[in-house]
């Protein structure tokens, strides 16, 4: 009841009297991550206004802020938070940033395949094991799994296949701030356009570790618990990363033009609204995402009241 409540206290700004008939294009460029999520949303809107056409691209966080500057999309889908340069293109343009709106929480996951006797693993050996700069400090690049402490026959000899994202992609960009401290990757780093793509090359090789978005947990694999500051294997669950104890929880966003002192585009609005409704967030949790929290709920109704 008190997060029914909550949706309805966010959504509220949002409302319209009298709304007229909803008619136009509405494009959502930016996050593979979000693709699914974005399309379930896209299908309920077109349902509750037939008169718009929804247009989804998830080709990469990386293509969201360039389109919404130019103009060629009204919605920027991203999987993390815009870089200062990626800002300050739309800022040159239109005077004032964009405007951060959390639709979902995820995080950020370490998966090898089910076969992989691999319970955890720390930020440190992520980045020997995927960097070439290894900024993180690791002295050795592990090269076969008895590298990382397995002494089965079978896995000491084994040689690591590494799987990953192309650079198009947030979660790359999120992998190589958090794991690699910013460094390079290896060249031998195979990469994907999808987290569904590395999760089934993962569940097709025995010998292989990549990341991906936890709403793409498959079968096949299995998830790594990883070490936080204090030396603690946390698992990635909805409890630890609702609360913040998985290191690598995130949230998702949806980057909007919004002019200072002035209302959200119509249909802008009224996908929002949608998104962040009791259905909204039922579809977040149907695309193996979490919904928002209460505190994450408050923030954003602030900052679609502000004005």
């Amino acid at each position: 009841m008190k997060c029914l409540l909550l949706f309805a206290a966010l959504v509220a700004p949002l409302a319209y009297a009298q709304q007229p008939v909803l008619t136009g294009n509405l494009s959502s460029v930016g996050s593979d991550t979000l693709g699914h999520l974005m399309t379930l949303w896209g299908e309920d809107f077109s349902r509750q206004a037939p008169g718009v056409n929804v247009q989804v691209q998830a080709a990469g966080s990386s293509t969201a802020p360039t389109a919404l500057a130019a103009g060629a999309a009204q919605i920027g889908a991203m999987s993390r938070p815009m870089q200062a340069e990626e800002r300050q293109l739309f800022e040159r343009k239109y005077g004032y940033p964009p405007l951060a709106v959390p639709v979902a929480m995820d995080a950020l996951v370490v998966v090898v395949n089910q076969a992989n006797p691999l319970e955890r693993i720390a930020p440190q050996q992520l980045d020997a094991l995927f960097s070439v700069t290894r900024l993180c400090g690791a002295s050795a690049v592990p090269q076969r799994w008895g590298d990382l402490g397995l002494t089965q026959p079978r896995w000491s000899a084994r040689t690591i296949q590494r799987y990953g994202r192309n650079s198009a992609s947030g979660t790359w960009g999120y992998f190589r701030q958090q794991a690699l401290c910013k460094g390079d990757f290896r060249a031998d780093v195979a990469e994907f356009p999808g987290s569904a793509a590395v999760v089934q090359a993962v569940a097709s090789a025995p010998g292989s570790i990549g990341y991906a978005s936890f709403g793409f947990h498959f079968s096949g694999v299995k998830m790594l618990a990883l070490e936080n500051a204090s030396g603690e294997a946390v698992p990635p669950s909805a409890e630890t990363i609702r609360t913040g104890r998985y290191p690598w929880a995130r949230p998702l966003w949806l980057y909007v033009n919004k002019a200072p002192g002035q209302p959200l585009p119509p249909l802008v609005a009224a996908f929002l609204r949608l998104a962040l409704s009791p259905q909204g967030q039922q579809r977040v949790i149907e695309a193996g995402y979490l919904p928002l929290s209460d505190t994450q709920m408050s923030q954003t109704r602030a900052a679609l009241s502000a004005d």
